[in-house]
């Protein structure tokens, strides 16, 4: 698989940088879900990288819970929101 080829359909803005994630959440009230079967990674991740990623996700996730609950997040404006992980 080429380096910058995603492993499914990319779901949400596009990134020209890589490796990344991409993932859609549905808002209900104040939570979010995950949708796994609208996420996708492009490039290629190194088993350190996943394994951080997976332990930060739903971190992120509670991030921007916390976003929505003070109303700073509209749901019907699309937003990019990221993360940066080193290593």
């Amino acid at each position: 698989m080429p380096q910058n080829q995603p492993s499914a359909p990319v779901w949400g803005l596009r990134s020209d940088i890589t490796p990344s994630f991409g993932a859609r959440l549905v808002q209900e009230g104040c939570r979010l879900h995950f949708l796994a079967d609208r996420a996708s990674l492009c490039g290629n991740f190194t088993p350190e990288q996943l394994q951080t990623l997976e332990v930060t996700f739903p971190q992120f996730v509670k991030q921007l819970e916390s976003v929505l609950k003070s109303g700073a997040l509209d749901p019907r404006q699309p937003r990019r929101y990221c993360t940066i992980l080193n290593g």
